[in-house]
């Protein structure tokens, strides 16, 4: 078996494009459904704030990345190496457990085609196979 490259945290439910939300998305739905108290809120807007400044929005550098016709199932996983970011997942699964949402950690040596790389992150559309698995 080979060595998990890639983390991605994501919902146990698919959402309408038929993948598992990832755990921003997760969170960023809980906000807009006003959901949040102003701590969760506070976090939030703090941590994706830091996010935004620390990483590139894939979608900034290919706005196609995540078309469904283009790149059916796209998701974005973190790279290992990434410690910094992926430490800061905890608070947004903290939210995410509050609200009874069911959220799971998936590791991979090979999640999909890459469509997207940079230093910490890529975007993949996942194989047939992996679409459901973790």
């Amino acid at each position: 078996m080979q060595e998990a490259l890639y983390v991605r945290f994501q919902g146990t439910t698919r959402s309408e494009r038929g993948h598992f939300p990832g755990v921003f998305a997760l969170v960023n739905g809980l906000a807009r459904e006003g959901r949040l108290t102003e701590e969760q809120e506070r976090f939030r807007r703090t941590n994706n704030d830091w996010y935004d400044a620390n990483y590139i929005n894939p979608s900034d550098t290919d706005p196609t990345v995540y078309d469904p016709h283009l790149n059916p199932g796209a998701v974005a996983w973190f790279k290992m190496s990434s410690a910094d970011l992926i430490k800061r997942v905890d608070g947004y699964l903290e939210i995410l457990a509050a609200h009874g949402v069911d959220c799971e950690r998936a590791e991979s040596s090979e999640p999909g085609t890459i469509i997207y790389e940079d230093q910490y992150q890529v975007v993949v559309v996942p194989h047939r196979k992996t679409l459901g698995e973790t």
